[in-house]
C-alpha cells in the first residue's frame, strides 16, 4: 500500500477544537510544516480504537503524549514548560533523542545559560521562596506505588525505604502527585512506612514550598525533578528518564552509590536547561520553530 501525502491529528476534544480552528500555536506550526511539504492534514477525534486503526490507514498519524501504534505514527509532548515541546516515535521519554544524546557544556554560554535559568525561574515560580537548603530529602511520587515497572529500578514504596536506609539523616518529605488517583491500598503503605519511620512525612502537591528549600530530590522521573533544576538542585533517579544527564542515576551507579553521589553534586543546572530544551527541543516561541519541527519529522522519517 502506498503511504497517502495525509497527515492525520488524533487529538482530544478540546485540543481538536483549538487546532481546527488555528488556535493553538504548535500544533498550527506543525501543520505548516506539513502543508508546506505538500501534505494535507485533518484534524480527527482521539480515542484508543481510532489510534489503533490509524496503523490499518495508509496516512501518517501525530498522536498527543500517546504511544504512536505503528511506522507512520508519531507523538507530541511538551517538555515539561510551554512553549518547549518534542516530536518523537515513542511516548517513553528515556527512548527520546534528547534521552540518548550526550551533554557537554561546551558550546554553552554560561552568562547566557544563567540569565535563561533566571528567567524561567522566575516566569514558572514567581511565588516561590528564595533558594535555601532546609535539610530534607524531597520525594515527589508519582502512580503505581506499591509496583515495580520495567523502566524502574524499584518501586516508589521501596524507592522511600532506599531513601530513609541511605540517608541516615535527613528527613524525608514524600508527596503524592494532586492529579493521581491512588488506592487505598497505596496510601495504607505510604501511611505503615511513616509510621515506622519518624523521620517521614507525607502530603499532597506544594512542590513549589519543597523545591527551594530541598537538600536533594529523589524520584523516579517526575517533572518536580526536572523543575528542581531551575533551583540547582542534586537529582536522584530510579527510573529511566529523558533529564538523567546531570543526575545520580540508579541505573547507573546502583543505589548506594547513587545516594553517595548525589550528596556531593553540584550539576551545571543552568548549562543543562539551556541544552534541554534551545538545543534539543522545539521552542513553538521562537522563528525557528518550523526548522525544529521539520528537523524532528525528518530525523524519524517523514517525508517532509
Amino acid at each position: 500500500m502506498s503511504r497517502a501525502r495525509v497527515a492525520i491529528f488524533y487529538l482530544d476534544d478540546s485540543l481538536r477544537r483549538s487546532a481546527a480552528a488555528g488556535e493553538h500555536n504548535f500544533i498550527g506550526k506543525v501543520a505548516d510544516v506539513l502543508r508546506a511539504s505538500g501534505m494535507s492534514v485533518a484534524f480527527r477525534a482521539n480515542s484508543a480504537a481510532a489510534r489503533i486503526a490509524s496503523a490499518l490507514r495508509s496516512e501518517y498519524a501525530i498522536f498527543h503524549m500517546d504511544n504512536p501504534t505503528h511506522d507512520r505514527a508519531v507523538t507530541m509532548r511538551r517538555a515539561y514548560h510551554y512553549p518547549f515541546w518534542q516530536i518523537e516515535p515513542t511516548a517513553e521519554r528515556w527512548h527520546w533523542h534528547v534521552a540518548r544524546s550526550a551533554f557537554t557544556p561546551d558550546g554553552v554560554d554560561p552568562v547566557e545559560a544563567r540569565r535563561f535559568q533566571n528567567f524561567w525561574r522566575k516566569r514558572l515560580f514567581a511565588k516561590a521562596p528564595l533558594v535555601q537548603r532546609g535539610g530534607f530529602v524531597y520525594v515527589p511520587l508519582q502512580g503505581r506505588l506499591t509496583e515495580q515497572r520495567s523502566f524502574q529500578a524499584a518501586s516508589p514504596v521501596e524507592m522511600i525505604e532506599a531513601t530513609l536506609s541511605h540517608d541516615a539523616e535527613r528527613p524525608v518529605i514524600a508527596t503524592f502527585h494532586p492529579k493521581e488517583e491512588y488506592s487505598a491500598a497505596e496510601r495504607q503503605a505510604i501511611h505503615d512506612l511513616a509510621a515506622q519511620n519518624p523521620r517521614l512525612s507525607f502530603q499532597t502537591g506544594e512542590m513549589e514550598s519543597l523545591l527551594p528549600k530541598c537538600d536533594y530530590i529523589v524520584t523516579q522521573n517526575s517533572a518536580a525533578a526536572f523543575n528542581g533544576l531551575f533551583f540547582n538542585k542534586p537529582v536522584l533517579l530510579f527510573a529511566r528518564s529523558d533529564f538523567h544527564h546531570i543526575a545520580a542515576n540508579v541505573h547507573a551507579l546502583g543505589v548506594a552509590e547513587a545516594f553517595r553521589a548525589v550528596q556531593h553534586l553540584t550539576p551545571d543546572s543552568a548549562g543543562y536547561l539551556w541544552w534541554f530544551w534551545q538545543k534539543m527541543a522545539i521552542n513553538a516561541g521562537r522563528p525557528e520553530a518550523e526548522d525544529q519541527i521539520r528537523a524532528s519529522l525528518q530525523r524519524v522519517g517523514w517525508p517532509v
